[in-house]
């Protein structure tokens, strides 16, 4: 299959062109022998809304495209319900991939939608007028099930056979705590790098007063969520803010560019060195993650109060998580919600 480079819709997008290697490392040895597959899976998220474009076949999944818009959905939630500017904004990125599928040939995506929706007033609502706008089925993913398709998508069979995950997205945060391949617990805290920012945030980086209520507030749910952490060594990192934290300390401490690791040193340092920028440190932002640098604060507290609970000594980045879990389980397998 080849791919060219399309224009663009007028909005942030960013294209990822596999011509070789990248396949995801999840378990599809019951497809083998089956025709190659072409399949879209939108992910529906409180800051972004992305759609994976994936080939399937003879055991293996491929990300052929990756394009995302950050829509900020969480920033439409007024008294808890999702206002109708949000669910058009939601509409439209929608139909845009509708448009885009269509326009490569290919069948319409899977949709499914995490803190987004899960977590406002109004999701019947919502997801009713997204089907009715665009003709697509938004499935809203309880937080149990994202934390579990996370686990799936990003560790599973070829993973680290005992860790924690974490799942740092937008309006959510999942913790997975998973024993010799299996999960022995885990909970979705309902905060997220985004919603923090919207709740505590006045400005575009968080005072001395703000940054100590943020952290205040994850404790709070950590110790509602999870009373008594145990002590785990080493964490699989998941989402948009983990990538970026990890690019951004690549820059800072002179680190190969294909490192996806950070200490729990390295985390600690990064929001010391972040949390009042200079023009230098600034600039760095922007040139390595432009589109987070009002939520990247918020989000290295939740990762930096997460490691501090459950006395990490490391943070492996997964490019993997929710996506490749719901392809493998909900699309591929057919299980249901």
């Amino acid at each position: 299959i080849k791919f060219i480079r399309l224009p663009r819709f007028g909005r942030e997008d960013r294209f990822i062109f596999v011509r070789s290697g990248n396949t995801v490392p999840i378990d599809l040895s019951y497809g083998k022998g089956v025709s190659s597959m072409i399949h879209g899976v939108v992910d529906l998220g409180s800051n972004t809304v992305r759609l994976s474009i994936y080939q399937c076949e003879e055991g293996s999944a491929r990300l052929l495209m990756n394009r995302k818009v950050t829509a900020g959905l969480a920033d439409y939630v007024e008294g808890g319900t999702m206002t109708p500017q949000g669910i058009q904004t939601a509409s439209q990125i929608l139909m845009e991939y509708q448009d885009l599928m269509k326009n490569l040939g290919f069948d319409q995506p899977h949709v499914f939608a995490t803190a987004s929706l899960r977590n406002i007033s109004n999701t019947e609502d919502a997801v009713a007028q997204l089907q009715r706008d665009t003709g697509l089925s938004v499935d809203v993913l309880s937080g149990a099930e994202e934390a579990r398709l996370s686990y799936l998508g990003a560790v599973g069979p070829t993973g680290p056979n005992s860790g924690l995950l974490i799942d740092l997205g937008g309006g959510s945060t999942e913790l997975v705590h998973y024993r010799e391949g299996q999960i022995f617990s885990s909970c979705s805290l309902p905060l997220g790098s985004l919603s923090l920012f919207s709740q505590y945030v006045a400005h575009l980086h968080p005072t001395r007063k703000e940054r100590k209520a943020i952290r205040a507030h994850i404790r709070e749910q950590l110790d509602h969520f999870v009373p008594a952490p145990p002590s785990i060594p080493q964490a699989c990192g998941v989402g948009g803010t983990a990538r970026a934290a990890c690019k951004v300390a690549n820059r800072l401490f002179g680190r190969p560019q294909d490192c996806h690791t950070l200490s729990a040193q390295e985390l600690r340092r990064l929001l010391k060195t972040l949390k009042k920028p200079d023009h230098d440190h600034l600039h760095l932002l922007l040139k390595a993650a432009p589109d987070r640098i009002h939520t990247l604060i918020p989000g290295l507290l939740v990762l930096d109060t997460v490691a501090q609970a459950y006395q990490l000594q490391e943070i492996l980045v997964s490019s993997c998580g929710v996506r490749e879990g719901y392809l493998h389980h909900r699309v591929l397998k057919g299980e249901a919600g």
